[in-house]
């Protein structure tokens, strides 16, 4: 089994993230430090990650979080900062966030410790959708809808076409749900900053025909069969 593979089943990251993990020296196989993804797991081999013996998970699980403000989307942060994953507790498991959401974005993430399903649905070739509920400062009009719809320069860079709701229209800002299938970095926010109406709050809300729903901000649940089976069939 190729070396990241390895690494995902054992839960401890995408094959992506895996092979920067190799690449930074941070897995070794025997005793020797890895210097290329490339090599092929034997049995009887010994893989250590960060020093620490590893080996495949025997049960995946799947999480659905509704992550709030002032988290970051990753395992680990230098700066001390709170992280999804202190959100969560899986006693003996090792999960890792499908995909980022911004420190600053809430909403929908799936957590899990499957790096088969992980790779799979952030790799760019499937464009996964996802529906965001933004609230933009000033009043969007439906020629702005339009020009989400159609793409939108973000810099060196037009976006695909995408589903784009006015929802409403308050005193000060508009609220737009839209629905998009790539995953440019702050892709949401450059979107509408290009179009003159900055982002002033974000909160993703669906992945494919997963939803939110009344999920409480901070609270998660175990994705059921279907779910999982959905996934797993992108």
């Amino acid at each position: 089994m190729r070396i990241n593979k390895y690494i995902a089943r054992c839960g401890e990251a995408s094959r992506r993230a895996a092979d920067e993990l190799i690449q930074k020296g941070k897995v070794s196989v025997n005793g020797k430090v890895l210097k290329e993804p490339g090599y092929d797991v034997q049995e009887g081999d010994e893989v250590r990650l960060f020093g620490r013996v590893i080996t495949p998970e025997t049960k995946n699980v799947y999480y659905l979080l509704n992550k709030p403000i002032g988290y970051v989307t990753t395992t680990m942060d230098k700066e001390g900062r709170p992280t999804v994953l202190d959100l969560v507790q899986a006693e003996g498991i090792r999960l890792f966030p499908v995909g980022r959401l911004d420190y600053n974005t809430s909403g929908l993430l799936i957590l899990t410790n499957d790096g088969d399903l992980s790779n799979r649905l952030m790799h760019p070739s499937k464009e996964f959708p996802k529906t965001y509920r933004v609230r933009a400062a000033g009043t969007v009009t439906l020629n702005d809808i339009r020009k989400l719809e159609n793409g939108v320069d973000i810099g060196g860079f037009i976006t695909s076409k995408a589903e784009a709701k006015l929802v409403r229209h308050d005193k000060n800002s508009t609220i737009v749900d839209l629905t998009i299938h790539e995953g440019k970095n702050r892709q949401v926010r450059r979107m509408f900053d290009a179009l003159g109406y900055p982002v002033q709050e974000l909160e993703r809300i669906g992945l494919g025909n997963l939803v939110i729903g009344r999920l409480a901000t901070g609270s998660y649940r175990k994705l059921s069969k279907e779910e999982v089976e959905y996934l797993k069939s992108r």
